[in-house]
């Protein structure tokens, strides 16, 4: 619900309403009791957005910051050779090697 500024044009008194739009103005001043109220035209309320604040991220708690920063530490400080990955030198496109040897094959099991 909106709030609308009035001013009385008998007495001068001014004053905020907070009313529905649907809601009819009022014309009774609550200071001089005379029905000269007067609605005034607003150039309605404004809001900026300043700061941090407004992504989900912000509102995060410390201990979950302090493990989003455990896990990119090593992963930031690791290249693909380091790491083990044996395929990262290879092109796009190119067949992935085949298992280890020392991998047994897959047994079927039995059905019931």
């Amino acid at each position: 619900m909106p709030t609308y500024d009035y001013r009385c044009e008998a007495c001068g008194h001014e004053l905020e309403l907070f009313q529905k739009i649907s809601e009819a103005p009022k014309r009774k001043c609550p200071k001089c009791k005379k029905s000269k109220l007067k609605r005034q035209i607003g150039g309605g309320a404004g809001f900026l957005f300043k700061g941090s604040g407004f992504y989900l991220t912000d509102y995060r708690s410390d201990s979950y910051k302090k493990g989003a920063e455990a896990e990119k530490k090593p992963a930031e400080g690791s290249t693909s050779k380091e790491s083990g990955d044996k395929g990262a030198d290879k092109k796009p496109g190119e067949a992935k090697s085949a298992p280890p040897k020392n991998a047994s094959p897959a047994k079927p099991g039995k059905k019931k």
